[in-house]
């Protein structure tokens, strides 16, 4: 069960890169910005698996699927919450087949279902993040106004309160978004609707990149970051009395990809 990203992470979905994440025939369909090289991108990802376990999640991995290299990146095609997971629609057209893909892992580990976005709208996970009873949702070029639409009235019929931003310079909502521990996150700053962040505590850092913003919380303002990318970040948080992790994640900048986008957390405790 999942209800609050800021919880301790104690279960968890990754797909270690083994093959797909290298077969790359056409990098601009699949939003890859250079093909990762093998060794290094394994040895990170275990690093990355083996930085979650010794925190106390469990870690579940679930193999690649065939022909899909953003296959690796398993936040984006589900959502879990309290009433089991939200089936997404991709919006990356190449990413498409993902969702029935987990959408099967999960429900062979007894998860059940709680809702399904249909055509033509699209959510893809990085957009979403729960956190204190609200649903951080954003309107990307991957999420769009239908998906919005749908993903709302399925998080508010669960209580959520839904909080729309459009996302410009980014990705996802993510790069410049997480939760760092319950009603407290680490925010990039910019334009956001008024009132997006009342009830929380933000820990604003600068635009240094696609992914600023982009951390795991393993824990209570204890996170794991991707140290290529994100020193500035790390430090703001520390001096804010966050328990800071770096572990090099560059391979995954290749695939467009931070820290979250690795993991699909299905309890937080």
């Amino acid at each position: 069960m999942l209800r609050d990203e800021g919880d301790r992470l104690s279960r968890v979905v990754v797909s270690t890169p083994r093959r797909e994440y290298f077969q790359v025939a056409d990098p601009r369909a699949h939003n890859v910005n250079q093909v990762a090289d093998p060794v290094r991108t394994q040895a990170q990802h275990g690093e990355l698996v083996a930085a979650m376990a010794r925190s106390g999640a469990a870690v579940v991995d679930v193999p690649e699927l065939s022909g899909h290299p953003n296959s690796v990146f398993t936040r984006d095609v589900s959502v879990v919450t309290p009433r089991g997971y939200i089936r997404l629609r991709m919006g990356l057209p190449s990413r498409r087949g993902e969702e029935a893909w987990m959408a099967s892992f999960l429900e062979s580990c007894g998860e059940p279902r709680a809702g399904c976005i249909e055509p033509p709208g699209t959510v893809e996970g990085g957009d979403v993040v729960l956190s204190g009873g609200v649903a951080f949702v954003g309107r990307s070029e991957r999420t769009n106004r239908e998906g919005v639409l749908q993903l709302s009235a399925l998080l508010e019929r669960m209580d959520y309160d839904v909080r729309v931003a459009e996302v410009e310079g980014y990705l996802h909502l993510g790069g410049a978004l997480s939760a760092v521990a319950p009603e407290r996150v680490v925010a990039c700053r910019g334009d956001y609707p008024a009132g997006f962040f009342d009830g929380f505590d933000v820990v604003w850092v600068k635009k240094r990149g696609p992914s600023s913003a982009n951390v795991i919380c393993l824990a209570p303002n204890e996170i794991l970051a991707n140290e290529a990318e994100n020193l500035e970040t790390m430090a703001a948080l520390d001096a804010r009395g966050v328990r800071v992790q770096g572990i090099d994640l560059s391979e995954f900048r290749k695939g467009a990809g931070g820290p979250t986008c690795l993991i699909l957390p299905l309890e937080r405790t």
